[in-house]
């Protein structure tokens, strides 16, 4: 495992993203109470709105507990945003699965994210591109 580093850029970088998530969940906790959603539900609707997942998946990709994703699930479902389904490679799980509504509020909560957009948009398609590869880089994914 690397070293972790202490010398002042590195400090100041991990603070810039601290700043950077805080304002993003800000947003998007404002964004999904114009829906009359919680934070956690728009969260729960976005991931689904990706492919639908079991709770227990939905718990590991939110880092929470797969009791707290029911809950959650129950709320959206109720709402008529999210169903459950049988898994079709295993009759024995169930899938949470957006409706078509659930797949249009998704879509309108993502829209009306704007906070990076003005942003990123100063950026030149180079540089962003520069930025999602240090990303992806920094949570061990593979960079395209």
């Amino acid at each position: 495992m690397a070293t972790p580093r202490t010398d002042p850029l590195s400090l100041e970088v991990v603070e810039l993203i601290g700043t950077v998530v805080a304002r993003y969940y800000e947003e998007y906790d404002q964004a999904a109470a114009e829906h009359s959603l919680t934070g956690a539900q728009a969260r729960v609707l976005r991931l689904l709105s990706m492919e639908p997942m079991p709770m227990r998946r939905i718990a590991q990709k939110l880092k929470c507990e797969p009791s707290n994703v029911t809950g959650i699930v129950d709320r959206l479902e109720a709402r008529d945003l999210v169903e459950r389904r049988p898994d079709p490679a295993d009759r024995r799980v169930k899938l949470a699965a957006p409706t078509e509504k659930g797949r249009a509020t998704a879509a309108l909560l993502r829209n009306s994210l704007n906070f990076a957009r003005e942003p990123l948009a100063e950026l030149s398609e180079e540089e962003r591109r520069v930025l999602r590869d240090l990303l992806k880089r920094m949570l061990g994914e593979g960079v395209e």
